[in-house]
């Protein structure tokens, strides 16, 4: 199985920056006193708070909590490297090492160890948990129980009914004679389906005229 190595223009080109920028603290350390490998410890120094501060700033963000103790620090890793870079451009002589920039650099690994230890043990915020209301909770289902059916109370006044029809005498005597041939027909009297239909009348009207037939 053959391995492809594909280059990579961002990571070329920021291994590039890099190095530049390691060369570059590297030479303002030594310029302003600190030879051998503390020369060399500074750029490491600034890179690493660089890191740090980047990380905890996304962890911050991620968490939804407020990052600006972490954009502060980033900013002062930041301005350190690019100040290294911009002093080599030749803004500033090397063997001529103004005292405020020997103090910046002495003073440089106390502030870098403040800044790393604020980052790496400052606690993130957790998140609250969530907390459902009682109505966004589905209820449990009851096992056994019959559901709780709430009685209507009927109204307290009940809708009156309308009043039964008075027949007229005329149809009261019809319904007389009506009744008669029936008994004498069938031998029984005549019930209420049966005088309703022989009289053509609603039914409301024939229980009216049936109460005055008994």
């Amino acid at each position: 199985m053959r391995l492809l190595i594909r280059p990579d223009a961002v990571l070329v080109q920021a291994v590039i920056a890099g190095a530049l920028s390691f060369a570059h603290l590297h030479d303002i350390a030594n310029a302003a006193g600190q030879h051998g490998w503390k020369a060399w410890a500074y750029p490491i120094s600034v890179d690493l708070l660089l890191v740090a501060a980047w990380h905890r700033l996304r962890t911050l963000r991620a968490a939804d909590s407020p990052a600006r103790s972490a954009w502060i620090w980033f900013a002062v890793a930041l301005v350190a490297s690019l100040g290294a870079n911009v002093a080599t451009a030749g803004l500033l002589d090397l063997h001529q090492v103004p005292a405020w920039l020997r103090i910046l650099v002495a003073g440089w690994p106390a502030l870098a160890f403040l800044g790393g230890t604020f980052l790496a043990h400052n606690p993130v915020p957790q998140a609250e948990p969530q907390v459902l209301a009682p109505a966004d909770c589905d209820p449990e289902p009851s096992i056994g129980l019959e559901p709780v059916r709430e009685e209507v109370a009927a109204p307290e006044h009940a809708p009156a009914l309308p009043p039964a029809p008075v027949p007229a005498p005329g149809l009261v005597a019809h319904a007389r004679k009506v009744a008669a041939d029936h008994l004498t027909a069938t031998g029984t009297p005549i019930d209420l389906d049966t005088l309703t239909a022989r009289l053509g009348v609603p039914a409301q009207l024939a229980q009216s005229i049936a109460a005055q037939l008994t």
